[in-house]
């Protein structure tokens, strides 16, 4: 039997959206309650993702890239080579872990991330991800099955943010969107990936809040 708080890491490259969701969902039917928790780190070729309840209204266009309709919580989304991908393989219930728990420690794993630069991101109540300045630097989607979570968080690092314009980010109209280059955060992606792992893994450690 793991220790609750075991976890395997996997740093998984470019995955096709498809593969990596069907993996998920394959990962998650299958596991017991013996099977360790795991983190997926990747990226995703472009393409723009709906929520379960996402509407159809907030992509205005989407151009050459593919579309499709998912099961985690939120709106529209976008994903693209550039952005970091995490994905939160979890036995909430073993690691006595509520849903908001879980994303206060994913949100508060990027904020601890800015703060190593110096800078202050925030948390929205009612709005789950990460602003700095009002524009969104991280988004987050999760959905739970039989006390288990999967898909997690996407946090902008270095990326093409046109496509970002063709639709209402998360449903939010008009909100803007970073990245943490713009930021003037120049460190490279495995780096930045490395820290976020450390703070990630740090918190999943500490008890819930």
């Amino acid at each position: 039997m793991p220790a609750a708080d075991a976890l395997i890491i996997r740093h998984l490259g470019q995955v096709d959206y498809e593969t990596a969701w069907h993996d998920m969902q394959n990962f998650t039917q299958l596991r017991d309650a013996n099977t360790p928790d795991e983190l997926w780190f990747l990226e995703h070729p472009p393409v723009f993702t709906l929520g379960r309840n996402g509407s159809q209204e907030h992509l205005h266009s989407s151009g050459k890239i593919p579309v499709l309709q998912v099961d985690r919580g939120g709106q529209v989304t976008y994903h693209g080579p550039g952005q970091l991908v995490v994905y939160t393989l979890l036995n909430i219930k073993r690691r006595q872990l509520g849903v908001q728990s879980l994303v206060r420690k994913l949100e508060q794993a990027v904020i601890d991330l800015c703060a190593d630069y110096g800078a202050d991101a925030q948390r929205r109540e009612k709005a789950p991800g990460v602003y700095v300045d009002g524009r969104k630097l991280a988004a987050l989607g999760l959905r739970v099955r039989k006390g288990c979570s999967f898909h997690g968080l996407s946090l902008n690092i270095d990326m093409d943010m046109a496509p970002f314009s063709m639709i209402d980010p998360c449903g939010y109209k008009d909100l803007e969107v970073t990245q943490l280059r713009n930021l003037g955060i120049g460190a490279s992606t495995k780096t930045l990936t490395d820290q976020f792992q450390k703070h990630l893994e740090r918190l999943l450690k500490s008890p819930a809040t």
